[in-house]
């Protein structure tokens, strides 16, 4: 197992070899973003193959493979759903050595480029922006997901809740739609108008 997925290119820079290789297995990569560290869950660990090779000067080339099997969470109940992923990995690279974190900039030609100033790269960054760029905006454990009581947070899919009937259920994304069969019965806000009396003249 991998701890961070890290490429040594000191020798490639010294011009000594053709190429730069890396690999091994993952099951979980960081990243930070917003100032936050976040962390992405893999089912089982990860496989990445990475090679680097010189364009001449301070410019490379990394290409590869990388198959997590990534865990989300269900956009309707929040249980946790498998995605299997098969990623092909290729970006432009520039050695600066002011850059104190690598980073990817877009290019002049609207390549990505991939920025660092250690040639003891880690690559977690790069590989966590190239999952989350391959993965699905939202996920479903199940079609017919029934998602959380609003009040209390159960799920829904296990049966019943004291609040059944009692709350209306809130529109859900388009994308997803609102959960077949949901157990909580949307009220009509005009149901009541029906029982009122204007006063007489």
């Amino acid at each position: 197992m991998t701890d961070s997925p890290r490429i040594h290119l000191g020798a490639l820079m010294r011009s000594t070899l053709d190429d730069a290789q890396a690999e091994g297995h993952l099951d979980h990569l960081q990243y930070e973003q917003g100032g936050q560290l976040h962390t992405l869950r893999f089912a089982s660990p990860a496989p990445f193959e990475v090679s680097v090779n010189t364009l001449g000067g301070s410019e490379m080339y990394l290409q590869g493979s990388f198959e997590p099997v990534l865990i989300m969470e269900c956009a309707r109940c929040l249980r946790d759903v498998e995605v299997p992923l098969e990623i092909g990995l290729g970006t432009l690279m520039r050695y600066e050595p002011s850059a104190e974190q690598p980073y990817l900039e877009e290019a002049d030609t609207g390549e990505e480029v991939l920025v660092f100033g250690d040639p003891d790269l880690d690559l977690s960054a790069y590989l966590a922006e190239t999952t989350l760029l391959s993965a699905p905006l939202s996920v479903l454990h199940d079609e017919a997901c029934k998602g959380l009581c609003q009040v209390c947070g159960h799920d829904l899919n296990e049966g019943p809740c004291e609040h059944m009937a009692q709350v209306p259920v809130e529109e859900i994304d388009d994308e997803l739609g609102t959960p077949a069969g949901s157990l909580h019965a949307k009220q009509n806000p005009f149901a009541a108008l029906a029982d009122l009396k204007l006063p007489e003249d």
